[in-house]
């Protein structure tokens, strides 16, 4: 495990080496909002490896504060509980700090969930050479506040806690920062339709049929207003694509980046 020390926070990162001479854009793996890096990890291997090794490319996997082995946030529910636009502040400050850091320019973003929307936000107002979302969050639907009341329930009354404890340092942390914000009421208003439309970036946006955390709408709503983009609804496939439809989302991935730099 690596650290890079940012203004306010160390930042757990593992690099993924690309072909020798490799001079093609590196992809930066953003997580959902209860991931971190080890959670890209399967039984059938470290999916952010096998997505450098398909397209040819080196990767940086990272987890957010408060996630994975990063700094954690003291008071997380109360005095630095995260505010409505905690997206846009990791899209807009955190990443762009940690990119200079790591001396990263004009990267392949490739977003699940929350971390899908921090690309979308990242790609609309710096240079990216791609976009690549899964099951991204363009605006607050019932739907998706369902599913994540039901994972309150679970983390409080089932084993959700133990599960995640795995995989976070502090997995409180982990789950009421993100797990406060969208059920407060300051979030209901959530909508980046209007900041996505400043992509220009190509935009690969892929989502699952049967995603409980929300509609197909959540990619047929990102419309580039000059940008390039292409969505698939996955078939037999939840929230998690990489997860539900590893070779399926794979390749879809592999042939987007295949005339990109």
């Amino acid at each position: 495990m690596n650290l890079i020390q940012l203004k306010q926070s160390a930042l757990e990162v593992e690099w993924i080496d690309g072909p020798q001479g490799a001079t093609r854009a590196p992809l930066v793996f953003l997580h959902e909002g209860l991931g971190s890096v080890a959670m890209w990890h399967s039984r059938e291997g470290f999916w952010p490896a096998q997505v450098c090794a398909a397209t040819g490319r080196a990767g940086v996997v990272y987890s957010r504060r408060g996630y994975g082995q990063s700094s954690g946030i003291v008071d997380v529910r109360g005095a630095h509980r995260l505010a409505p636009d905690y997206m846009h502040q990791e899209a807009w400050q955190v990443l762009p700090e940690l990119l200079a850091a790591l001396g990263i320019q004009r990267p392949v973003l490739l977003g699940h969930s929350d971390g899908g929307t921090i690309a979308l936000l990242h790609a609309a107002r710096h240079p990216v050479s791609a976009c690549l979302v899964m099951a991204p969050h363009v605006r607050v639907e019932q739907i998706s506040l369902s599913a994540i009341e039901a994972a309150r329930d679970a983390y409080v009354n089932g084993q959700l806690r133990e599960r995640l404890s795995k995989f976070h340092n502090d997995v409180d942390c982990a789950f009421w920062q993100w797990n406060d914000v969208w059920l407060s009421e300051g979030f209901r208003s959530f909508d980046i339709r209007d900041i996505c439309r400043d992509i220009t970036a190509p935009v690969l946006a892929l989502q699952g049929v049967d995603d409980a955390y929300g509609t197909l709408a959540q990619i047929e709503e990102i419309a580039p207003s000059t940008g390039r983009i292409e969505r698939h609804a996955i078939a037999d496939c939840g929230h998690s694509p990489h997860r539900d439809q590893g070779h399926k989302t794979l390749a879809l991935i592999e042939a987007f980046l295949r005339d990109k730099p």
